[in-house]
This record gives structure tokens, sequence and C-alpha cells, in this order.
């Protein structure tokens, strides 16, 4: 199964006006019911947005390749564990994906078709992650600890300036995203940006070292959902991302070239009262991968697999429930009002009870 892509250009053509969901031409509405669909149905969609180019992707790429491939001693000097590695480096084998400790999902996942079950995680998970966060934070919040200054590697001059143009674009894109989703649900067209501002939005590049972990079967990213709102990834040099679809079906994503994948979390599973809910997905390497590792050895390239991700978060002090019609839901009782920074802190406190930082993004 293709996921659609669903072109940005006609809506940014419009966006921008206060009242321009009510200038919507019957195809620009379509689009978003088209959009928000694609959400509630796969979990997951293809987006194309003018102001995010493959040039931008690749020069965030070749950087963080550059990050990745430094020595193990340089790249720890950049690790936060006290702040649950909401900042700086995650390095691998910390990460536990939730289907390794969660045995609620472990009874689910045996009830799955054998052709749509995950494969089984038997540690850590072997990605390094960078958190870099995006956007500006509030003055005030209960959940300062979510909202930690951002950590620079020395030597890296274009640090700061890649990330934040990188970030700042892909934030940009998923704003678009979400007004349409709002209209395509028949809410209000700021329903989800204006909780979205002032938001932990954090860019969250991770690297697999394939020249250590390329074999076929190796698990780099164990079976789990998303906590934040919703994930976008840039097209990775190497394939080996896997979703299920609300359905259980299992796809192997293939993103095309100047497209940008778009995720659903558990964010917006509880604004929705469930109508979305968060997409489950694991990274593996296939054979697809392997053959994208040969051609990188015969072009001399490196062979971390980076995924080019950003989390966009509601903001810390925001209230997470049911909006509009999906209060009505028959399960919104699921989805009890809660502050997002509180869901957040109760994610992380699951993972400090049991000992390891849990893999609460891709």
């Amino acid at each position: 199964m293709n996921l659609p892509v669903i072109d940005l250009s006609p809506y940014l053509a419009i966006a921008g006006g206060d009242d321009s969901e009510h200038k919507l031409s019957p195809e620009l509405t379509a689009l978003c019911g088209d959009l928000s669909s694609s959400l509630r149905e796969t979990g997951a969609l293809l987006v194309k947005d003018p102001r995010c180019s493959v040039e931008d992707n690749d020069r965030f790429i070749d950087m963080m390749e550059k990050y990745f491939s430094s020595p193990y001693e340089f790249k720890v000097l950049q690790e936060r564990p006290h702040l649950h590695y909401q900042v700086g480096v995650t390095p691998e084998k910390v990460e536990v994906p939730r289907s390794l400790i969660d045995e609620e999902m472990q009874e689910k996942l045996k009830e799955m078709p054998k052709e749509y079950q995950p494969h089984t995680p038997v540690g850590p998970d072997l990605k390094w992650r960078y958190f870099w966060r995006i956007g500006p934070r509030p003055s005030n919040t209960r959940f300062q600890e979510l909202n930690a200054e951002p950590v620079i590697p020395d030597g890296f001059p274009e640090w700061k300036e890649t990330m934040d143009s990188w970030g700042y674009k892909m934030i940009s894109a998923l704003e678009v995203v979400a007004e349409m989703a709002a209209i395509g649900f028949g809410l209000p067209k700021d329903a989800f940006t204006s909780l979205m501002k002032q938001g932990p939005h954090l860019l969250a590049p991770t690297g697999s070292d394939l020249q250590k972990y390329g074999q076929e079967g190796t698990i780099l990213a164990g079976y789990h959902y998303d906590l934040n709102f919703l994930t976008i990834h840039g097209k990775s040099r190497f394939p080996g991302l896997y979703i299920w679809l609300k359905n259980g079906q299992k796809v192997e994503v293939k993103v095309p070239v100047g497209c940008l994948l778009i995720q659903t979390g558990k964010q917006i599973e509880w604004l929705t009262g469930g109508d979305c809910i968060a997409g489950m997905h694991e990274v593996v390497v296939t054979n697809r991968t392997i053959d994208a590792i040969r051609l990188a050895e015969e072009q001399k390239r490196s062979l971390w697999r980076v995924s080019s991700t950003l989390f966009a978060h509601i903001a810390s002090d925001a209230v997470l429930k049911p909006l509009g019609q999906f209060a009505e839901s028959p399960i919104s009782s699921k989805y009890p009002p809660i502050f997002a920074g509180e869901y957040v802190e109760q994610e992380l406190a699951v993972i400090n009870l049991k000992g390891k930082n849990e893999s609460l993004h891709d």
C-alpha cells in the first residue's frame, strides 16, 4: 500500500488570513478531508511542502552523519541523563522500546496475524538520538524540566543554524498539516495550532551505525508509539521504517524524494478522543536497507542511518482533552483532561521506575 501524498501548496497559497477556512474552495475542503482521513485510518501521510527542499534535508543529514560518526567519548559529552535525555544526546542501548516492557502490549502482539507481527526486541534500541529544541519556550511553566536549554557540541560551528533552519521548516509544515487536519475533522482551523504554541517541540534525529548493525533483521528501533502530537520525518538515506495501520496491517514506508512523512502521536489521540490513534512503528534492517548499504559503500558515503525527525508537542501547560464533537465519543472517558506536561511526565515516570530510558519517540 502507498500512503497518499498531499501537496500543501494550494493551502499555503490562501493560508494566513483569520477567516481563510471560510474561503476554501470545494477542492481544498476535500483535500483537508483527505488529509484528516489518512491520519484517522493509517496514522500517517506523506506531504510535499515547497518550503522544505531536498537540499535542506541533505544538509541536515550530512551534518548529523558527521556528528554520529564522531568518537563515543566525544558524543557522550552531550549526554544529559538527569534531564531524562530530553536535550542533547542519548547513546545507543539506552532507549528501551515499550514492546519490551509492556506486558499488555506483548499479549496484543501475540494475537496479531504472523505476517503483521513486529520484530521482537531482545534489548535496548541500537540507535543514538539527539534532541534539539525548536521554537520559543514559555517564561512561566510548571514543567520547566521539559523546556531545558539546548546542548551544542564543540567543533560544529554550523550546528545551531542548521538545526534551527531545518527544525523551523518542519514545524512550519506540521502547523499547516495541523490546520488542515482540524478543518477536515470539522473543528476550528486553529483548534490544534493554538495548543501547539510554545510547545516543547524537539528536532530529534537518530543515528544507527550500519557498519556495526547492518545485518538483515537487526532491530534499530523496537516497536513503539510516539508520545507527542505529530511526528515529521524527512527522507532517510536508508530504508527500514515499518508502520502499522489502524486496521493492524503492517506497511513498509517508502518516502518519495521531496516528500515528508507525518505520523500520529499519543497527544492527537487524546484530542480526538481516540478517533486518531497513535501510530505504532519500528525500524529494522531489511534487504532494501542492505542494498542501500552496498550502494553507499560503492560511493564511499557514510553508513550511519540518520532519521531527519521532529516531534511536535502540545504546550506543556495546555490541557489534553477530546475537542469539539470528539468529546461526545463513547470512548472519550478513556481520555480524561490532563496537562500535556503532566502526561509526558507520567510516561517518563514509567521509564524511571524501570531504571531505563524508554523509547518514547522514533
